[in-house]
């Protein structure tokens, strides 16, 4: 009730400040700069809480603390309070010129100035310098406001280098400030730290907490990446049921939304059991209101069994889809799909019969494979994100290389076709089968390479 009431009487302050009139300017200057940053934190909150119309709010508050905290003498920083909101403005994402010119003119203790060094090397990309400049400094020992916020960057700081130490720093923040800003975004990096580490369980309880509190933040597109990446390489480790449980807490949109992309990864990356959960997921819907018929749900739930002994009813499943409604990408991997299936249940192809050569007139292969390995690229479509150029490229340079490392002998009396190059070099044991075989998995492996590069 208390904490509402402050924040409403800080509204109504920032309504006035944020009028055209010429009191604006004189009610401003008459704050204390711990006042106005502390008017941008409750803002901050409640952006995080969801309240996305405050974002402007927020951008005239950070353009006022700076003008405040630039016209601030020594004498407004012998206030202790304003000293840290200076600090608490800085990583709260200020100008960082702004924050280093107050400093000069402030005299405060050497912890004080060791925290202010550490917060300027941070803003200005020095992540080395800012470490040791704050690796002595507790979080917990500080001002709840200050540490919570100290906390966090020293967990951004050393999430790559020392992750277990990012996540107690991290678990410190969202204690000092719980229903913050700083808590929404000590937990969205917690998500994405318990991955690299392969901490289910730890991904698991970061995940409930997020979208318990946060599902609403600006910020949780960041978090629905980390989340689905997360799936995917923990996907050994977390129950269907636990994922289940995570996004019932979702409205209907976001967690199909959530399932979708799931069943997208799961299918590139072959896991054939997920992308069936995700995609039913995703179809089944909530309060009656199913997605049966979602294009993306039937594609992704398709991909995984496209070289199965079922190859029939999935080719009539790609053929209901509805190309309209899929994004570029999604239309890139539909046509991939169909290209792999057609070569599935393609008849194999027969050798042409080998025709003795004299010796002399032995032609050589490099250009004929070549323009195999060429057309094999070409006749695959792009992919969303994939740089097809790089699969394409690697193919033809490593193509015309494999005569040179045994090249056909002078006096050899046959000559196999290109088609044949990756099948037994005896043309008396070469079927015709194992040749049709063999060139479906040529192009299986490049689509894979080619589906790997998509974004994730």
């Amino acid at each position: 009730m208390k904490r509402a009431a402050l924040t409403s009487r800080m509204m109504a302050l920032l309504l006035l400040l944020a009028t055209a009139s010429p009191s604006a300017g004189l009610a401003q200057d008459a704050l204390q700069p711990y006042q106005l940053v502390r008017s941008l934190q409750l803002v901050q909150d409640r952006i995080a809480a969801g309240d996305h119309a405050a974002m402007p709010m927020q951008a005239k508050l950070l353009e006022m603390t700076d003008a405040r905290l630039r016209a601030a003498d020594a004498e407004d920083f012998k206030d202790a309070k304003n000293f840290r909101a200076l600090l608490v403005y800085g990583m709260s994402g200020g100008n960082p010129v702004t924050v280093e010119a107050a400093v000069s003119r402030a005299a405060s203790d050497p912890q004080n100035l060791a925290i202010a060094k550490g917060v300027i090397d941070y803003l200005n990309g020095r992540p080395g310098e800012a470490i040791e400049a704050l690796r002595p400094i507790d979080p917990m020992t500080l001002p709840g406001d200050l540490g919570a916020f100290l906390a966090l960057v020293k967990g951004s700081l050393l999430a790559t280098d020392q992750p277990a130490a990012a996540l107690t720093l991290l678990d410190e923040a969202k204690l000092l400030s719980p229903g913050t800003l700083v808590e929404e975004a000590a937990l969205r990096r917690s998500v994405g730290i318990a991955v690299t580490q392969g901490d289910a369980a730890r991904f698991a309880l970061a995940s409930t907490q997020y979208v318990e509190r946060y599902l609403y933040s600006p910020y949780a597109s960041q978090f629905a990446d980390s989340f689905v990446s997360g799936v995917i390489a923990l996907h050994m480790s977390i129950s269907q049921d636990k994922l289940a449980d995570i996004t019932s807490m979702m409205d209907p949109e976001r967690e199909k939304v959530i399932y979708l992309r799931i069943a997208r990864r799961a299918a590139i990356d072959g896991m054939s059991d997920l992308s069936a959960f995700a995609s039913a997921r995703a179809e089944q819907g909530r309060d009656g209101n199913t997605n049966q018929g979602d294009p993306r749900a039937l594609l992704y739930s398709s991909l995984s069994t496209v070289t199965s002994d079922t190859i029939e009813d999935v080719r009539t499943k790609f053929g209901k889809i509805d190309r309209g409604k899929l994004s570029d990408g999604d239309r890139a991997l539909l046509d991939a799909a169909q290209a792999i299936a057609g070569e599935v249940v393609a008849p194999p192809a027969s050798l042409p019969v080998a025709n003795p050569a004299p010796a002399s007139v032995v032609p050589s292969p490099e250009p004929e494979i070549a323009a195999a390995s060429t057309t094999d690229a070409a006749g695959l479509p792009p992919v969303e994100g994939a740089v097809s150029e790089k699969p394409a490229m690697a193919l033809q340079a490593a193509a015309p290389a494999a005569p040179n490392v045994s090249a056909p002998a002078t006096d050899a009396a046959t000559v196999l076709p290109a088609s044949a190059a990756a099948v037994a070099a005896s043309a008396d044991t070469t079927d015709p089968t194992d040749a049709a075989m063999t060139k479906t998995r040529r192009q299986l492996d490049l689509i894979d390479q080619m589906l790997g590069a998509a974004p994730k």
